[in-house]
C-alpha cells in the first residue's frame, strides 16, 4: 500500500518500487554465511537429464521452507533446460574466457569491423557469451525477462535470508560418448 502511494497510485511503478526495496534488502544480507541449505535434484526427459543442485541459506529453519524448497527446484529445472556451465562468471578460467575473446575477434575481423571498434563489440559479445555459460547471468527458463540472480534476489527478499547457489552437476545420458564411425 506504501509503495502504491508513493507512485501516486501506478501499479507498475509500485511493484519497480518494491522490487527495488528487495534488492536493497537482499544487498544488506549479502554478507551473511549460507551454511545450511538443501540438495535439490530435477530428473528430466524420462531420465535423459539429471541435476543436482546445493543451494545454501542461513538457517535450517529456511531449508526446509516451501518457498525455499520450491526455489532449489526451479533452479534445478532451469540448469536441466539451460546447461550452465558455471555458477557465477568469476569462475570462468581465464584461459577459457582468453580463447572466447580471440574466436570473437576473429570473427569480427572477417567481417571487416574497423580495428578500433572491435574492443567495444568483443564486451557485447563476451556479456552475451557469460549469459549462456553462467547459470546466475542466464535468463530463467519460467520467466526469461528475468535472470537466475534476480530469481535468487527475490527469493532472499521474501524470505529474509541471505540465499547463495553454491555448485551443480547436471548429467546427460550418452553425454561425453562419442559415436563410433563405421
Amino acid at each position: 500500500k506504501g509503495a502504491l502511494n508513493e507512485a501516486g497510485g501506478d501499479m507498475e511503478r509500485a511493484i519497480d518500487i518494491l522490487r527495488a526495496r528487495g534488492a536493497a534488502k537482499a544487498a544488506k544480507r549479502a554478507e551473511r554465511e549460507t551454511r545450511e541449505g538443501a540438495v535439490g535434484s530435477y530428473i528430466h526427459m524420462g531420465g535423459k537429464i539429471g541435476v543436482l543442485v546445493e543451494v545454501g541459506c542461513e538457517t535450517d529453519f529456511v531449508a526446509r521452507n516451501a518457498d525455499f524448497q520450491g526455489l532449489v527446484r526451479d533452479i534445478a529445472m532451469h540448469i536441466a533446460a539451460a546447461d550452465p556451465k558455471y555458477v557465477r562468471r568469476e569462475e570462468v578460467p581465464t584461459e577459457v574466457l582468453e580463447k572466447e575473446k580471440d574466436i570473437e575477434r576473429v570473427k569480427l575481423r572477417e567481417q571487416k569491423k574497423p580495428e578500433a571498434m572491435i574492443e567495444k563489440i568483443l564486451t557485447g559479445k563476451i556479456e552475451k557469451y557469460f549469459e549462456t555459460v553462467c547459470l546466475l547471468d542466464q535468463p530463467f527458463v519460467k520467466d526469461d525477462k528475468k535472470k537466475v540472480h534476480e530469481v535468487v534476489t527475490e527469493a532472499i527478499a521474501k524470505i529474509g535470508e541471505n540465499i547463495s547457489i553454491r555448485r551443480f552437476t547436471r548429467y546427460q545420458v550418452g553425454e561425453g560418448i562419442e559415436k563410433k564411425k563405421e
